[in-house]
């Protein structure tokens, strides 16, 4: 039987630069079984900003409490199709850090996101901070018996900076990585600027394929697959974009009903 160290390895084991992990990302119970039953889905990946939607709370305003409530319901599924999960968690919710990670990870979650942008501030953590709080969370899972935790440290450098400076978010990257992060994460954006295939590019090289980018399903002209792959990403996610076209597609179909369209 495996224990949940041995699938937060395999988890690892799936991140592999040029062949990607790809994380379509779930926010309930419905569409973690509707993504869980894919033949292709290899781990199940909350979204903070759908879950936070779905409670009617704005993703700056998600409680701890009210994540965890959605992880729970999630993680049942996981554990029903025996796959990995791993959860959105922000910037760790403050000092509501170790008492977070330690739930999460009880609830059977195998690996986390996490953000340098500090909720309460608003502002990045420095480097240091950010790299403790890595370091903490390493810590912690080692002692809740998870030690190839995976961490994929998700930085705002690009366009919180005032240059929108690629460099300053590829350093902290390389950072977290030292800090014990399996993976970055390395986020444009509302309005992504300063991030295209060139800075796909260069962020790939310098950290040798340890980088998640979302692919982008809502607007032209973004990366495909196949694209992110021969860059060499080893991981894809679409953050809430399915939840935003679920949403869509309700609309339409409830307005067809309300207009008394047939079938």
């Amino acid at each position: 039987m495996s224990t949940q160290n041995d699938i937060a390895k395999a988890f690892k084991a799936l991140h592999k630069p040029g062949n990607p992990i790809i994380l379509t990302n779930v926010w309930d119970a419905i569409t973690a079984k509707t993504v869980a039953s894919l033949p292709a889905t290899k781990a199940l990946a909350t979204a903070s900003y759908a879950i936070a939607a779905a409670a009617g709370t704005p993703d700056e305003e998600l409680t701890l409490e009210v994540n965890l409530r959605a992880v729970e319901a999630i993680a049942k599924i996981a554990k029903q199709f025996d796959l990995p999960l791993t959860v959105d968690f922000q910037d760790g919710f403050g000092d509501q850090l170790e008492e977070g990670l330690r739930a999460v990870i009880k609830l059977g979650a195998v690996g986390i996101n996490l953000e340098d942008l500090s909720r309460e501030s608003n502002r990045l953590y420095s480097i240091e901070e950010a790299q403790e709080r890595i370091r903490r969370v390493m810590k912690i899972a080692e002692e809740e018996g998870v030690p190839d935790f995976v961490v994929n440290a998700r930085t705002d450098a690009l366009f919180t900076s005032p240059s929108n400076d690629l460099d300053e978010a590829i350093a902290r990257g390389k950072a977290y990585l030292a800090a014990g992060a399996s993976n970055i994460f390395i986020w444009g954006g509302p309005s992504r600027k300063g991030w295209g295939k060139a800075g796909i590019e260069e962020a790939t090289k310098v950290l040798k394929g340890r980088l998640n980018v979302i692919l982008v399903r809502m607007a032209p002209g973004g990366l495909s697959v196949k694209e992110l792959g021969e860059i060499g990403v080893s991981r894809i996610s679409v953050g809430p974009q399915l939840m935003i076209r679920t949403s869509g597609a309700v609309a339409e179909e409830a307005n067809a009903i309300l207009e008394g369209q047939s079938i």
